[in-house]
């Protein structure tokens, strides 16, 4: 008589459930019980990078108040599933002991909302964020935190914004652009009010500033602006200003045409620096159709009609660009192309100029060609010498023309923008002649080089400073076949045959487990 063989398998199976039971459901239990949960994304989405962290223990110090404007517990419903890497970032910066979470609905906490943006330049909307510390205020509009790649990836930019604006307030102060005085320039009280305030409310702190009176350049200035100056800066101002600039600052300079006596000879000897050169003209536009209209919708030959030169996302001679964007906004019929009352400027050229090996320059204003593909626009002399007036006079006519440039020192990280009128950035008078009335302000102010002043100060200085953390985005894995037979054969290695063995393995089982 044949010995029957032991069948353990059905106890083992039996011992093998109750040990996960034993195991994972009190396993389960705990994690459950406080709410512990393990980032499993490429790009740690729901986790603080180490550099946040590091940030946190160093202004450990300081207390911070975070405002959400937004119920919280909304983002962790099913159907806010895409907010939660927002959720667990604030979850995160909450547990800090320094740092107060507030969270709130602005309509209905209109006080608070009034204590963040008490002139009403910030703007508050529901889901914004804001950090406050040491008295200074930063808004992180909804619209950034999560954010679209130009590659359609969807990504998450929440920490390191939140991170960038906790850096910026716990230092005590917010970025600041300064307006040069002293010299007959644009003032921000009466010309500059409405770009002031719009610089308010892209995280800028917004001075003016005499550096003749100072004797140095603040150190917390980001960009200094020289905007409409009706006579020339001094020596030493030069010397500081050029000091700023091979230390890395930025600078926009708006250079009206005007009458002056002689010619602008320290702002020239910053401009050569970059590269750049100053025509001492005022161009006009003959041809009715590169013409625009003023305030008063009359046409006007000192509104001119120009084009903004591709950048770096296009033309691949540069690294900069402060056009593209600018130009699929006017495309698709946001903004207006053009500029009133302007002046021209010039490059030197790369064999005249010592720093062309690692100075890059790049029109970001021109004029446009008429109908017939000629140029069209008149240049007439105003202020400087004899030499430029000749040069006015008789050579920028009917030719290509610059109203605009960047001017980018790869060495030293020095930026400069010169641009040939004031008028995108003047409220109170649209050029130095011509008034804009009330109601027409908001038609004037959105004209495309009005936009690009507002691009160019991203490029000079981005007031979001760029922390490190990076934006995140969910990582996925792609597999290229070279045809159909390479596609079959790795669908039947991966899927069918596993499935193949499983079914031998289940038969030789059914077959022995009663032999």
């Amino acid at each position: 008589m044949k010995k029957k063989k032991m069948n353990l398998s059905g106890t083992v199976a039996l011992v093998t459930a109750l040990l996960v039971l034993i195991i994972f459901i009190p396993i389960n239990l705990i994690v459950s019980y406080y709410d512990k949960g393990f980032d499993m994304t490429p790009s740690g989405k729901y986790t603080l990078n180490e550099k946040t962290v590091q940030l946190l223990d160093e202004t450990a110090d300081k207390h911070i108040d975070i405002y959400c404007l937004y119920d919280l517990e909304e983002f962790k419903r099913s159907d806010n599933s895409e907010f939660l890497p927002l959720y667990h970032t604030l979850k995160q910066l909450e547990q800090r002991d320094n740092i107060t979470l507030t969270c709130f609905l602005p309509d209905e906490n209109v006080t608070l909302s009034k204590e963040l943006d008490p002139e009403g330049l910030l703007g508050i909307e529901k889901g914004d964020t804001f950090v406050k510390a040491n008295g200074v205020i930063k808004k992180i509009s909804r619209n950034k935190v999560f954010q679209t790649g130009a590659d359609d990836t969807k990504q998450y930019a929440g920490e390191e914004l939140l991170a960038a604006a906790i850096k910026t307030c716990s230092s005590g102060s917010l970025p600041t652009v300064y307006f040069l005085t002293g010299h007959g320039e644009k003032s921000i009280e009466t010309n500059l009010a409405e770009f002031s305030a719009l610089l308010k409310t892209n995280n800028y702190d917004v001075q003016e500033l005499d550096l003749g009176k100072e004797g140095a350049v603040p150190d917390n200035a980001k960009i200094i602006y020289l905007a409409g100056p009706t006579q020339d800066i001094t020596d030493k101002e030069k010397d500081l200003l050029l000091e700023y600039s091979n230390n890395g600052g930025a600078m926009s300079f708006l250079l009206d045409p005007c009458d002056t006596e002689g010619r602008f000879t320290n702002i020239e000897k910053i401009m050569e620096e970059f590269g750049l050169v100053l025509d001492y003209n005022i161009v006009t536009e003959t041809t009715p159709a590169n013409m625009l209209d003023d305030p008063d919708q009359n046409q006007n030959e000192n509104y001119l009609r120009v084009e903004y030169p591709a950048g770096s996302q296009v033309n691949t001679d540069f690294t900069q660009d402060l056009t593209t964007d600018l130009n699929m906004l006017i495309s698709n019929g946001s903004f207006s192309a053009g500029i009133s009352y302007p002046r021209s400027l010039t490059e030197i050229p790369d064999d005249s100029f010592p720093g062309a090996s690692y100075i890059e320059r790049s029109s970001i204003i021109k004029n446009t060609t008429g109908l017939e593909g000629s140029y069209t626009t008149v240049s007439k002399a105003m202020g400087g010498d004899d030499i430029t007036a000749k040069e006015a006079n008789e050579k920028l006519s009917g030719i290509s023309l610059d109203f605009g440039y960047y001017s980018f020192n790869k060495k030293s990280g020095g930026k400069l923008i010169v641009i040939g009128t004031t008028a995108p950035i003047d409220t109170v008078r649209c050029t130095p002649t011509v008034d804009i009335p009330a109601d027409k302000v908001k038609a004037a102010s959105t004209s495309g080089t009005r936009m690009l002043m507002i691009f160019s100060n991203t490029w000079l200085y981005d007031s979001e400073i760029q922390f490190g953390v990076g934006n995140k985005i969910n990582a996925y894995d792609y597999m290229s076949f070279k045809g159909s037979d390479d596609a079959t054969k790795t669908i039947a290695s991966l899927f069918i045959l596993p499935v193949v063995i499983a079914v031998i393995g289940l038969a030789v089982w059914l077959k022995r487990r009663n032999s």
